[in-house]
């Protein structure tokens, strides 16, 4: 009876295909518009997740993501240090600042101040150049994505494509000449804004004059020590707010998810997707179960129980779904392949496609019941009339 059920499914072509494609545009939207959302989530911590030295980051307590700085004195970078479980404590400058290229372009850019002494904090991949480069005098480290794109130069062919920026040229931050000596490479951030490392001391002297600079401090617990019982350790000590790099990341995230309009955003297109592929998928199936419905009135009036009949429609919408969610979730991730390198956002995680999955079964189940209430109130005897 399954094999029936399924055969009379694959034989109708153009609803099978009409009822597959319901399907596949729910799973690719869904799949494909999750992705870019925690994508563009990720973004936001960054450089929390490139900067894994740190077990505690300490910070201003009223800092609410990482990108909202807000500088401390000086002397809490020991206060910290005097807290029993600290191994070290470095300082971390990070702020924005304008560059000016040699063709006068001007660009806002994320400037990092690393640890003098040990240059904590750093790029973790380096393309051309050494992180210890920074030692030497006006010395910076540019992104990749920045040195090609939104600091490259121009080109002095008029039309011609602008030209990266390379180890040895400079730019002009604010009004300090700054030499670059290295290229890395990193995860991304929020605003696309190219990223500069230099030391602290440095950093502090690019930027504009302020009484205080420090804008978080990158703790290493000793060997054996809880983070979590050092940052609440921390915070009594010093007054100050301590999290681990996990709690950072959800603290920013948290900030984007609710003064922002991003998950609305991405939560009407996704509910739009869910919604039209129920809509195409219930109407077709639907309308594929009225086209068969001689041949299952056939078969209950042979004897086959409604529950058999239930079983062969719930197996052609399961069917279709993990066909449509194949090719959905499989065109998703050929869509996020295709643009790893660019500025899109894209994250396939394991809970997306769960989420996904889950997305599909609703819409084939309700697609189901539309079918399985009209094959139940189906009385034999009008197969056999006219």
């Amino acid at each position: 009876m399954y094999f029936l059920a399924l055969k009379m499914l694959f034989n109708d072509k153009a609803k099978f295909f009409g009822i597959v494609m319901g399907v596949t545009l729910a799973s690719l939207v869904i799949t494909q518009q999750g992705s870019i959302f925690v994508g563009l989530m990720s973004r936001t911590f960054g450089v929390i997740t490139d900067m894994n030295y740190p077990d505690i980051w300490v910070m201003d307590p009223k800092v609410q993501f990482i990108d909202d700085t807000k500088p401390l004195a000086d002397t809490k970078l020991f206060e910290v240090r005097g807290v029993p479980g600290v191994a070290s404590a470095v300082p971390l400058y990070k702020g924005i600042i304008r560059a000016r290229t040699d063709s006068g372009l001007f660009q806002n850019c994320n400037l990092y101040g690393l640890d003098d002494s040990t240059l904590i904090g750093g790029p973790g991949e380096m393309i051309e150049g050494r992180l210890a480069d920074l030692r030497m005098a006006d010395s910076v480290i540019v992104d990749v994505e920045g040195a090609r794109d939104k600091l490259a130069k121009k080109n002095p062919v008029p039309g011609g494509p602008r030209i990266p920026l390379k180890i040895g040229d400079t730019l002009e931050l604010n009004d300090h000449r700054a030499v670059v000596v290295g290229i890395s490479k990193g995860s991304r951030t929020f605003q696309s804004q190219p990223n500069l490392f230099t030391t602290y001391s440095r950093a502090v002297t690019f930027a504009p004059k302020e009484r205080k600079l420090l804008s978080f401090v990158l703790v290493k617990a000793e060997p054996g020590e809880d983070p979590e019982e050092l940052r609440a350790r921390i915070t009594d000590r010093t007054g100050l707010a301590a999290y681990t790099a996990k709690q950072f990341k959800m603290l920013t995230v948290n900030y984007f998810l609710k003064y922002t309009g991003i998950p609305i955003n991405f939560g009407i297109a996704v509910s739009l997707g869910f919604i039209i592929g129920t809509l195409i998928t219930g109407f077709m199936f639907f309308s594929f179960t009225i086209d068969n419905l001689k041949y299952l009135g056939t078969l209950k009036a042979m004897g086959t129980n409604d529950s058999t009949l239930m079983a062969m429609i719930l197996l052609q919408a399961l069917s279709v779904g993990c066909i449509g969610f194949g090719i959905g979730a499989g065109a998703a991730t050929v869509f996020g392949v295709s643009m790893k390198d660019s500025q899109l956002a894209f994250w396939l995680t394991w809970q997306i496609l769960v989420l996904s999955g889950g997305a599909v079964l609703i819409i084939c189940m309700l697609a189901a019941m539309l079918s399985v209430r009209k094959v139940v109130a189906l009385e034999p005897a009008v197969v056999f009339k006219g």
